[in-house]
């Protein structure tokens, strides 16, 4: 799937859409850590996954845009340090004028103003004036592979994020998770329809059923769902 299929394919999909249909599909998800949000509301990100780990100097980055195609999302490993910002404007603004899609920090930025006057999508997790005082060497492996969290983002990965949060999906799966993920989707907004013309939610899962299925036969909630249609769930 190639960056405008991708987009397409994910444009209108939330994050809790794709979580679930992962689960479903029995894909492992891998989440940001909770602190990783956007700069602003209604942000959607997805793209590639292109990685940079910083070791405090602005050049991974250069050389990430330099090797990155339109579309990728730069993924920046900063450790989660909570010392120092890695990501400002320039660098933002040279990311959006190269085409990237996005950036999303395991670490901090700064320049939030100028950030939001850009308006590309930025997640981090927060914000300090202070710049790196540090240069440490470059690994070789430095825009091959970044650390998030508890997970590793490759270029076989892409990144998706919004309000609720970023993901990390095995790219070589995105057509099979979207196609899932739209399913959940269209069900569950046809439950919230039914819900507000007075249907409640309890009978469109037919939970009186479950209950009697639960009791006799052990038939967990989730099994239930999956009998009947529902999603509310994965």
């Amino acid at each position: 799937m190639d960056a405008l299929d991708l987009q397409r394919a994910y444009l209108d999909l939330t994050t809790p859409h794709v979580a679930d249909a992962m689960v479903r599909l029995g894909i492992a998800v891998r989440q940001a850590p909770p602190d990783v949000r956007p700069l602003w509301a209604d942000t959607h990100i997805v793209g590639r996954a292109r990685p940079a780990r910083h070791v405090g100097s602005v050049d991974v980055f250069l050389e990430a845009i330099e090797c990155g195609e339109p579309g990728d999302v730069l993924v920046v490993d900063n450790d989660g340090r909570d010392d120092e910002a890695c990501v400002g404007d320039l660098i933002t603004l040279e990311i959006q004028r190269a085409g990237l899609g996005g950036i999303v920090i395991w670490g901090l930025h700064r320049d939030s103003r100028e950030l939001r006057t850009i308006r590309l999508p930025v997640f981090s997790q927060g914000t300090v004036p202070a710049g790196p005082q540090r240069l440490d060497p470059q690994q070789v492996d430095a825009l091959t592979a970044a650390r998030f969290g508890d997970h590793t983002v490759t270029a076989d990965d892409f990144v998706l994020g919004d309000d609720d949060g970023v993901l990390f999906l095995p790219l070589d799966r995105a057509a099979d998770i979207a196609e899932l993920a739209v399913t959940i989707r269209d069900t569950e907004r046809r439950q919230a329809i039914r819900m507000n013309l007075g249907t409640s939610l309890r009978e469109q899962t037919r939970f009186t059923a479950y209950l009697a299925a639960r009791d006799r036969d052990g038939t967990t909630f989730r099994q239930h769902l999956r009998a009947i249609g529902g999603a509310i769930e994965e």
